[in-house]
């Protein structure tokens, strides 16, 4: 384990005699220099794009069809039953809707998404948070400004620069010139996430009752009761099985993926020579256009139903993590693309025949000799797309909740391979309620299918407002490109959304309903959130109190090391404060700790910890501030004291090397690695691959009382360092106490009706359920700490 680590000084003056000798330990801070900075390259070399082999690639792009397109391959089993719920009045709609499927599937999941909006991830993360992450490392957009100019000298802290007076640099400055456009920015983000929330319960529910909807095709006597019957029996063990995770059996699901394609391709190519072969004329645009012309209302509603064809590109960017984008491309264009137009192709020649058939057009295309066969693997390639999209949901809350908006909830990983593979069990068993209520409560395919048709287009709306950000200030592409992007993106996607409008009474309320109580849930968290790190900015205490209490702190110094979490990086807390008057003593050794996320999708183990001391040397008191990125994990078996620890301890080993005193530098260093430096201290940890020095920023300058002139040696100061180390391990064997802050945000008296609800209810009661964070950190109850206190909003 390593660590940042910042070597404070005192002023003091040097003396010639000693000056070689400085000399001496300047050059060894050079060779720290050159050493670190040959590691720091190395370890950015290995975050960079890779090339894979030509065999790999493939390799990848085979298993992807399990994880990123269950969901958009399962679409052929219910789109034509929802464009046409009122049954078929003229042949030829058929050729006009097959027609706008293909286009669609080609301009948004294909040009759109597959070869556009999945470069735009985050080191290989998708999603809504993603591009979040993206514009926040590119622009000071955050809600919470809690970031350091350190951070941005991690590993994975990509971003790009531009010129002052470019669009790109305007547009940075607009968007950060208002607390208001950060604001709608991230509820606009929030937004997205809620509706892709809501496909995590939609998709289950029409994929699993559509796949179980085959049952009354060959077997007409059954009821449609016992088809929900069945579909919530599936749906059920489904969720009961997500907290194994997907690392035991994620290898059958490209597999059945690829079996599907293929069986719905066939079976497509079949009913195309068999039934019309005149449906190939759909990839002419003109017949579009003649379907419109022929007016009405219900020709303009199917849209709803088209859109369906293009469901599951959410998760298509949700899922990116897994693999990289040259493999999705390939899967997509090699063989999602032409099995899904194989397949429409062929169910619109057989409707062109069949037009009766129209509500199970899907199963009725199936020859009969391989129905059975075709109904077990399409029951499979449904609980393959729920669980793409019920992991994409997963992945996403987690985002959520690093960036501050979702309440503390149980996060377990599930796969020790793979990172990404999580389990959330509270939002899991609520996903399964909902999910359950939808299909019980609908009981057909049209109604849900209006209500993921909703879901969908509003995600998608989201993704083009945000990738028209990430083209200005990432990609940095000129503003024509920008434009006939954004232009092109929104008058496909507004005519869907058109559609879908007529469709809200008819079960779209559904995802707007969902979205809008997780809006709420999520917004008054972050507002709750923002508030509390707002009052301890405001509150913290000043540096020149705590130096002016002397080394004693004006108490009794206990034996013990006690570790006082705060939201800041910087700067004293209240919570100190308030504590050391209310208690007449106080520990030996104090350490301030800071857990923050940072918009990166992971921070390096031997970049995760900071430290710093804070005021004189025998004040024994430092900070600590560890860094996370959206996808880390605070897992049961870490142990996060013990790193803590090791941090301190080689801060100190290495502050040894230099002259003490109090520190409040702006100053940074980096310096060598951790060989260099046992073999100059004598005393490493083998464990410990790289050692750095740095300091965090603080807003008050701390100014030594008296300025003493003093003569160190590098002897002395070794010898000093050891002392210490000594010290700190006596009380760390003495006892370790956590202690953290209970802060209750409550509502002003003269507070308007809705904010008193909104904090005195709503975010009491969520406070009330979420998970503590001693439980997160894993700190055991016999050693915690809390100090209550009350602020008002």
């Amino acid at each position: 384990m390593a660590a940042k680590v910042e070597a404070a000084t005192m002023g003091g003056e040097i003396d010639e005699e000693e000056s070689d000798e400085r000399g001496s330990m300047w050059d060894l801070d050079q060779k720290l220099d050159q050493s670190m900075d040959e590691e720091a390259g190395r370890l950015r070399n290995m975050y960079r794009e890779k090339k894979f082999s030509a065999l790999l690639l493939l390799q990848l792009s085979f298993q992807s069809l399990g994880v990123v397109y269950g969901d958009l391959g399962t679409s052929p089993l219910y789109v034509f039953y929802n464009t046409f719920p009122h049954g078929i009045k003229d042949p030829e709609d058929v050729i006009g809707a097959l027609s706008l499927i293909i286009y669609s599937l080609t301009l948004i999941p294909l040009l759109k998404y597959v070869f556009v909006v999945c470069k735009a991830n985050d080191n290989g993360q998708g999603g809504t948070f993603a591009l979040y992450s993206l514009l926040c490392r590119h622009a000071k957009v955050k809600t919470i400004q809690n970031q350091h100019r350190t951070d941005e000298e991690l590993t994975t802290y990509s971003r790009t620069t531009f010129h002052e007076h470019s669009f790109a640099a305007k547009t940075k400055r607009w968007l950060e010139k208002h607390t208001s456009r950060k604001t709608a920015l991230l509820i606009l983000v929030l937004v997205g996430t809620c509706m892709v929330i809501g496909d995590g319960i939609l998709t289950p529910a029409i994929s699993v009752l559509s796949a179980a909807g085959g049952l009354r095709v060959n077997l007409p006597h059954i009821s449609n009761g016992v088809v929900v019957f069945v579909a919530v029996v599936i749906l059920v063990s489904l969720f009961s099985v997500q907290h194994y995770g997907t690392d035991k059996v994620g290898w059958l699901f490209a597999p059945i993926v690829f079996l599907w394609f293929l069986s719905i391709a066939s079976i497509g190519m079949y009913n195309i020579w068999k039934h019309d072969t005149s449906v190939l004329k759909a990839f002419s645009p003109v017949y579009i256009y003649r379907y419109f012309k022929r007016g009405g209302r219900d020709r303009w509603t199917s849209l709803g139903g088209i859109m369906l064809s293009i469901t599951g590109i959410e998760a298509l960017f949700a899922d990116l993590s897994h693999f990289p984008v040259s493999a999705v491309q390939i899967a997509f264009t090699v063989i999602v693309f032409p099995c899904l137009l194989l397949a429409y192709s062929g169910q619109a020649a057989y409707i062109r025949r069949h037009p009766d058939h129209v509500a199970d057009a899907f199963y009725r295309s199936i020859p009969g000799s391989v129905y059975w066969p075709m109904f077990i693997i399409a029951t499979a390639a449904a609980i393959v797309a729920s669980q793409a999209t019920i992991s994409a949901t997963f992945s996403l809350v987690k985002q959520a909740l690093a960036h501050g908006c979702f309440p503390r909830v149980k996060v377990v990983h599930t796969s020790r391979k793979f990172l990404g593979q999580i389990y959330v069990p509270d939002i899991n068993w609520i996903l399964m309620i909902l999910c359950i209520a939808v299909t019980a409560g609908f009981k057909n395919q049209s109604q849900i299918g209006n209500a993921y048709g909703t879901a969908v287009v509003i995600v998608m709306l989201v993704t083009t407002l945000l990738m028209t950000l990430i083209m200005i200030l990432v990609w940095r592409c000129h503003w024509v490109l920008v434009l006939i992007f954004t232009i092109l993106s929104l008058v496909v996607e507004c005519t869907y959304f058109s559609a879908m409008l007529f469709k809200i009474d008819q079960g779209g309320w559904v995802p707007l309903v969902i979205a809008a109580a997780f809006l709420l849930i999520m917004s008054v968290w972050h507002y709750g959130t923002l508030k509390r790190y707002e009052f301890e900015m405001h509150s913290k205490v000043s540096m020149a109190w705590i130096i002016g209490l002397g080394p004693s702190l004006g108490l009794v110094r206990v034996p013990g090391v006690g570790l006082v979490y705060t939201e800041l990086a910087s700067g004293v807390p209240h919570i100190f404060s308030h504590f050391i008057t209310n208690l007449p003593a106080i520990h030996s050794v104090v350490v301030f700790v800071c857990v923050k996320n940072l918009p990166v999708y992971t921070v390096p183990e031997e970049e995760r910890f900071l430290v710093k001391r804070i005021g004189p040397k025998n004040f024994h008191m430092f900070r600590c501030v560890a860094r996370y990125g959206y996808r880390d994990l605070h897992k049961k078996d870490d142990d996060f004291e013990k790193r803590l620890f090791e941090s301190l301890f080689l801060y100190v080993r290495l502050e040894s090397m230099m002259e003490g005193g109090c520190s409040d530098s702006d100053e940074y260093s980096i310096c060598g690695s951790q060989q260099q430096l046992k073999d100059t201290v004598g005393n490493g940890n083998e464990n410990e691959n790289l050692a750095t020095f740095d300091t965090f920023d603080s807003v008050e300058s701390i100014t030594p009382v008296k300025r003493v002139s003093h003569t160190v040696t590098a002897s002395s100061q070794m010898s000093g360092g050891v002392d210490e180390l000594e010290f700190i391990n006596g009380c760390r064997d003495a006892g370790v106490v956590h202690i953290m802050g209970n802060t209750v945000v409550r509502a002003r008296r003269e507070a308007r009706f809705y904010k008193k609800i909104a904090i005195d209810y709503v975010y009491a009661f969520l406070r009330k359920i979420c998970r503590e964070h001693s439980a997160i950190y894993n700190v055991p109850q016999e050693s915690l700490l809390n100090v209550g206190q009350i602020f008002y909003v």
